[in-house]
C-alpha cells in the first residue's frame, strides 16, 4: 500500500530504495507508520522524491485507516471495490491509478490498473485516442474481460514489461516488441475482442517485477 504512494511520479528501483529504509526502521507496519513523525517519515522514503508531499499522502490515507477502522487494515481492505476505491479516493492526493494499484494488489480486489503505459501501448497502436480518460481506458479491459483478480494483475504485469522493455517514452523497439502483431490497430468499437495477453505470454516471465510490486503493496508484520 505504501508502495503504491511512494511509486508515483518516480521510478521503480527508487521506491525499492525508500521501502528499504522503512523496512530497516522497522516501519512497515500501519501503528508504527501512523506515530512516526512527518519529518522523520519523509526522511525515510527520500529516496522516492518529493518526499515530503509523500510523507503527508501517505499520513492521510493511514489517518483514513486509522479513523475508519480503528487500525484495523484488514477490516478496511474486507469493504467491498467500489466502497474501498471510494474511500481511498476521497484521500487528499490518492488518484485513480493509486486507488486502483491499492484496491488491485493491496487489497485483492478484481480492479484494472490503467497506467502510463498502459496509455502509450494502446495509443501507438490506435486502440484509443489522445481524448480518452483513465475510465474509459480501464473500461475497454473490464468490459472485455472476466472480473478475475488472477486475469488483471497477470495483464498489468505484461503490459509494465512491454512498456518499459519495448514500448519506451523514446526510441521505442518497436520491431522487437511481443506485441506487435497482436495488437491489431483498430479503434475497440471496431472490434469485440482484446487480444493483449496472448502474444505477452511469448516474452520473458516478467513476474519478478510484479511480485516485486505485488508485496511492497501491503504492510509487514
Amino acid at each position: 500500500m505504501v508502495g503504491a504512494i511512494l511509486t508515483q511520479n518516480t521510478a521503480w528501483s527508487n521506491v525499492e530504495k525508500a521501502i528499504a529504509n522503512l523496512k530497516a526502521h522497522k516501519m512497515l507496519d500501519l501503528k508504527a507508520l501512523h506515530a512516526l513523525d512527518h519529518a522523520q517519515l519523509a526522511t525515510l522514503i527520500k529516496p522516492s522524491g518529493y518526499f515530503n508531499i509523500k510523507a503527508k499522502r501517505i499520513k492521510n490515507l493511514i489517518t483514513l485507516i486509522m479513523n475508519h477502522c480503528s487500525g484495523k487494515l484488514d477490516a478496511f481492505f474486507a469493504q467491498d471495490p467500489a466502497p474501498l476505491r471510494h474511500q481511498l479516493l476521497s484521500v487528499n492526493g490518492i488518484g485513480k491509478e493509486t486507488a486502483d494499484s491499492i484496491c488491485c494488489y493491496a487489497a485483492e480486489k478484481p480492479v484494472f490498473v490503467v497506467d502510463a503505459y498502459t496509455r502509450r501501448i494502446l495509443l501507438r497502436h490506435a486502440y484509443i485516442e489522445e481524448s480518452w480518460d483513465y475510465d474509459r481506458i480501464q473500461t475497454l479491459f473490464t468490459s472485455r474481460l472476466p472480473a478475475n483478480l488472477h486475469i488483471y494483475k497477470d495483464l498489468h504485469a505484461y503490459i509494465v514489461f512491454v512498456g518499459k522493455t519495448f514500448c519506451k517514452t523514446r526510441n521505442p523497439s518497436c520491431d522487437q516488441c511481443p506485441a506487435q502483431e497482436s495488437l491489431i490497430p483498430l479503434l475497440p468499437k471496431e472490434t469485440d475482442k482484446l487480444n493483449l495477453p496472448c502474444k505477452f505470454r511469448g516474452a520473458q516471465d516478467p513476474a519478478g517485477t510484479s511480485n516485486q510490486r505485488i508485496h511492497s503493496m501491503r504492510f509487514e508484520g
